[in-house]
């Protein structure tokens, strides 16, 4: 809108372009912290997230490697709850012996009561998230994640995959040394990611 006529007819712009200004400012402030938010949640979702990860034979030896019996406690309950439903399924002893020690290969059932012949865990493994936020790693480490580990008869060391079946079919091979410091990586137990130990 043009300002106040003169007396030599002409108007005045200045208040109409200022105003202008104004509501353009206030357009741009707005349309920024519209999409702040949004800035916000995609810094957090490609924020580098890294996993601590050991394998374990006993509470014991999970104790002196990571210095927290709680968690070490914890991570043990949680992989033999899972032992059963997650081991490698066999119809008989002498199946299950050719590939699993023979001490190892006992009857069990699932926790829907199916029965087979299986390897009992041989130890566990133990996983806990990190990330690069300190509040959201320490409440990652009072949640750790547990899995059971199996050892077949060539010394090797096997874990769920997520896909249990008959035999080693929902196994996944593990090239990891038990009872040592925890490991940080990217990529996890079975990945190509490289990881770096975090203590002793």
């Amino acid at each position: 809108m043009a300002g106040p006529e003169h007396d030599d007819g002409t108007t005045d712009m200045t208040d109409a372009r200022g105003k202008g200004r104004m509501k353009r400012s206030k357009t741009t402030a707005l349309l920024l912290m519209g999409t702040a938010p949004l800035l916000f949640t995609a810094c957090q979702r490609t924020a580098p997230v890294e996993v601590q990860e050991g394998l374990y034979t006993s509470v014991e030896s999970c104790v002196q490697a990571v210095g927290d019996t709680a968690t070490c406690r914890i991570a043990f309950e949680q992989a033999k709850l899972q032992a059963a439903d997650s081991a490698p399924q066999y119809s008989s002893r002498e199946a299950c012996e050719a590939e699993f020690p023979a001490e190892e290969c006992v009857e069990q059932k699932t926790s829907t009561g199916h029965s087979f012949v299986g390897p009992l865990m041989a130890g566990f493994f133990l996983s806990q998230m990190m990330n690069n936020n300190r509040a959201g790693a320490a409440a990652a480490q009072r949640q750790p994640q547990a899995a059971p580990a199996f050892r077949d008869n060539r010394a090797g060391w096997l874990r769920p995959n997520g896909a249990p079946g008959a035999g080693r079919a929902g196994m996944a091979p593990v090239s990891a040394t038990p009872d040592r410091a925890m490991t940080a990586s990217r990529g996890g137990f079975g990945r190509s990611a490289s990881g770096r130990s975090t203590g002793g």
